[in-house]
């Protein structure tokens, strides 16, 4: 559904497109234990579609949806607007599509996931390039509790959404500054591996030099490498003096006991 969104941002959106996602997301035509209206919007069988919490007999509702028989309206009219040019900032136009199709909630289940689709292939759109550094879904995904708290506010509200865009636009910023992170972290690991296999390393080195780069919590010493390595003192030292004539590792200031090491820098590696 995500890569259809977004590598054929260019295509129009249509009823027929968002039934063939909504069918991906469920082909065993059910949601749990409980079997749901596939590749349709939902109908009006199951009673009012409401956004409800706490527990049975105290239960309170966040949203109450469109009635079923509104939805075929209210969606011609979303993909109207959806599809046809706009001078309206197209990173704004993902924000406001986003709340007004999980507005709408034509499916049964599924509606959050695919309005986190639609704003990707909005700001895809956006950035004219099927390449995708980052996933505003996933920045959602990751921000849920306060994404909640907005989009409750905003449907709560009158038809001034500036609160909700604002959190949207705040989220798509840290979303890309993660992604940014996460590329710095990647290219570094790229560009020191690629240094050091001009000479490869043995499978130990090679395995505490991958967890040096991953979760390693402070600096490498003998007894620290000898465990992650599950070797020897004398032959943690070994590897270690071979990384460091190399310059794979540089020795933090101090000796004796606490003798310690960090990774050099890709550009330092002999």
């Amino acid at each position: 559904m995500m890569l259809d969104a977004t590598r054929k941002f260019d295509d129009s959106l249509t009823a027929e497109r968002l039934f063939g996602w909504h069918a991906a997301l469920f082909p065993t035509g059910r949601t749990g234990m409980h079997r749901i209206t596939v590749g349709a919007w939902r109908t009006g069988d199951a009673g009012p579609m409401q956004v409800v919490s706490g527990p049975i007999g105290r239960e309170r509702v966040h949203f109450e949806a469109p009635e079923a028989e509104r939805l075929e309206t209210e969606m011609e009219m979303f993909l109207g607007w959806f599809n046809e040019p706009s001078e309206l900032d197209p990173v704004l136009k993902a924000g406001i599509a986003h709340f007004w199709f999980v507005t709408i909630h034509p499916f049964d289940d599924g509606n959050g996931r695919i309005a986190r689709a639609i704003a990707d292939m909005a700001l895809s759109r956006a950035d004219g390039t099927k390449d995708r550094f980052y996933s505003m879904s996933s920045g959602i995904e990751a921000q849920r509790k306060e994404y909640y708290l907005e989009l409750e506010f905003a449907q709560h509200g009158g038809l001034d959404i500036t609160r909700w865009l604002a959190w949207f636009l705040g989220c798509l910023d840290r979303t890309i500054e993660n992604a940014d992170k996460t590329l710095g972290s990647v290219l570094h690991k790229a560009k020191l591996w690629q240094r050091i296999n001009r000479r490869p390393v043995n499978e130990r080195q090679r395995k505490v030099i991958n967890r040096m780069l991953e979760d390693f919590q402070g600096h490498l010493t003998t007894s620290k490498y000898a465990k992650l390595a599950k070797c020897s003192n004398d032959t943690a030292l070994r590897d270690i003096t071979g990384l460091l004539e190399r310059r794979i590792l540089v020795k933090n200031p101090g000796g004796g006991r606490s003798t310690s090491y960090r990774l050099a820098e890709p550009d330092e590696v002999s």
